[in-house]
C-alpha cells in the first residue's frame, strides 16, 4: 500500500481492530504549549489543555490522579489535576527540564536538566529539591528501576549512562554507550537497561548488576538511508516479548524480540517518530510523529499500523491512562 494512503482508514476499522476502552491518550505538543487528549479506543479527540512553554516529557502519579509535565522553556514541572485539566502547581525542576522519572512510590521525581548538566531530585509531597547531582553534558533520558534501587540519566554529549543510588542520591558509576544517548528504560524485573543512541543509530542493552553492555542492536530499514535511522523512544511490553524502538527520521518503529534482540518487523509511522505509549492492555502502541503532527496507532497483535490521529504541532511525549 502506498505510504500516502497508509493511514486513510475509517475509524470503524480501527475499532474493529481492538475493543473501545475508556483509556485516554495524552500527548504533549512542543510548538502549541498544549496537551492533546484522545480516546484511545475510538481515536476521537477529547480535549486540548493549555500548559507551560515547550511541553515535553510527561508521566502520571501511581494512583493516576495527577499528570506531571516537563514545561521545558518554563523551567518547571507542572502538576496537573487529571479530572479537571487544571495546573495545580509547579515543582522546582531546575533549568530546562526535558525528561523525568518517578520513583515507584511516587515520592521522588528525578529530572534531567539539559543545560546545566544536572539531575535534580524533587520531593513531590514537600515540593522541594532534595538533591542536585552532577552528571555528563546535556542530560536527556531519565529512568528509575521498578525495584526503586537505581536511577539513570543519559548524557547526550558525553555518550554515557550515569547510575544513581536512589537511597544515597549519589552518582555511583558511569557506562559508555553509543553516540548521543536519548531514552533509557528498565526491564520489568530491573535486571536490564535499554538505552537508545540517536546519532549512533543503535540500542544498547546493559546488565544492571554489572552495569556493562551485553548487546548492541543495529537497524537497517529497507529503502531508508542509514543516516536517517535515529533511535529515540523505547517501550517494553510487560510480558518481556517485545521492545519497540522509535527510529526518528526513518519514519518507522522497530519491533524487537526482547529475548533474542532480533528485529522482528519495521512498522511505518508518520514523519519523525519520536516517543511511544502503550495502552494498559498492551494491545495498541501510539507513536508521536513530530514533523507530521500526528500519532500513529499500531496494533500489537499484527504489528501493523491501523490509523493515525492529528494532534497539536510537534507532538513529543505520550502516555495512556485508564
Amino acid at each position: 500500500m502506498p505510504k500516502s494512503n497508509l493511514f486513510a482508514i475509517p475509524l470503524v476499522l480501527c475499532l474493529a481492530a481492538g475493543a473501545a476502552r475508556a483509556d485516554t491518550l495524552y500527548v504533549s505538543n512542543e510548538k502549541d504549549d498544549t496537551l492533546s487528549l484522545i480516546d484511545a479506543g475510538t481515536l476521537a479527540p477529547v480535549a486540548t489543555w493549555p500548559v507551560g512553554k515547550r511541553p515535553r516529557g510527561l508521566t502520571a502519579s501511581p494512583d493516576g490522579k495527577l499528570i506531571y509535565l516537563c514545561a521545558s522553556n518554563s523551567d518547571a514541572i507542572q502538576v496537573i489535576d487529571r479530572a479537571s485539566g487544571k495546573v495545580l502547581h509547579d515543582l522546582p525542576s531546575g533549568e530546562d527540564p526535558e525528561q523525568f522519572a518517578l520513583s515507584p512510590d511516587g515520592r521522588l521525581l528525578f529530572v534531567a536538566n539539559e543545560r546545566s548538566a544536572l539531575t535534580t531530585v524533587i520531593d513531590t509531597q514537600k515540593r522541594d529539591v532534595v538533591a542536585q547531582i552532577e552528571v555528563g553534558k546535556e542530560p536527556e533520558g531519565m529512568a528509575v528501576s521498578p525495584d526503586g534501587a537505581l536511577a539513570v540519566t543519559t548524557s547526550e554529549s558525553g555518550d554515557m549512562v550515569h547510575w544513581i543510588d536512589t537511597r544515597t542520591l549519589k552518582l555511583i558509576d558511569s557506562t559508555p554507550v553509543g553516540q548521543r544517548p536519548r531514552e533509557a528504560i528498565f526491564s520489568k524485573d530491573s535486571q536490564l537497561l535499554w538505552v537508545s543512541s540517536e546519532v549512533g543509530g543503535t540500542v544498547t542493552v546493559l546488565d544492571v548488576k554489572t552495569r556493562k553492555p551485553i548487546k548492541t542492536i543495529s537497524f537497517s530499514v529497507p529503502g531508508v538511508a542509514d543516516d536517517q535511522i535515529r533511535p529515540v523512544g523505547i517501550k517494553l511490553t510487560r510480558d518481556g516479548r517485545y521492545a519497540f524502538i522509535a527510529l526518528g527520521r526513518a519514519d518507522h518503529v522497530a519491533a524487537v524480540d526482547a529475548r533474542t534482540y532480533e528485529v522482528v518487523k519495521y512498522i511505518p509511522t508518520g514523519r519523525r517518530v519520536w516517543h511511544l505509549a502503550l495502552t494498559p492492555d498492551e494491545k495498541r502502541l501510539f507513536t508521536t510523529n513530530g514533523l507530521s503532527s500526528d500519532v500513529t496507532v499500531i496494533d500489537i497483535g499484527t504489528l501493523a499500523p491501523i490509523g493515525n490521529v492529528k494532534t497539536g504541532r510537534y507532538p513529543w511525549g505520550a502516555i495512556v491512562l485508564p
